[in-house]
């Protein structure tokens, strides 16, 4: 038997982080504090409910999703503000979002990770002079 691919979901809870997924009737949950913590609490989880069958996953074998909240936190780099600006959404709307005052709709959604995305490939070929 294949290992099963892992498509764990992260929320951004009053106090750190939560993790949730579930592998056919198997569900693996975990909490961090921070999110390197989570990730190796993570980690942990997954091997260990898989121990028994010899399986041994890495993070980068692992699909990460986020409420938008955890992901501008997990990756502050990225400026809300210029990513609305960017993705022509109004920037205080996309506040709303990261914020759970307002739930976007799968369109907003769409439109937000378009974006991030976006910036993730002109990332991957930036050279620089040297």
């Amino acid at each position: 038997m294949k290992k099963p691919k892992i498509k764990m979901t992260i929320i951004k809870e009053d106090i750190g982080y939560s993790a949730h997924a579930s592998v056919g009737n198997i569900s693996i949950n975990t909490q961090g504090e921070t999110f390197e913590e989570l990730k190796e609490m993570i980690l942990d989880a997954v091997n260990l409910t898989f121990e028994d069958k010899g399986w041994v996953y890495t993070t980068d074998e692992i699909q990460f999703e986020y409420d938008l909240e955890s992901f501008f936190d997990f990756y502050r780099v990225i400026n809300a503000k210029a990513l609305s600006e960017r993705i022509g959404m109004n920037q205080s709307l996309l506040a709303q979002y990261i914020k759970r005052i307002k739930q976007p709709s799968a369109t907003q959604v769409k439109r937000i990770l378009k974006g991030v995305q976006q910036i993730g490939r002109e990332l991957t070929e930036v050279r620089f002079l040297l």
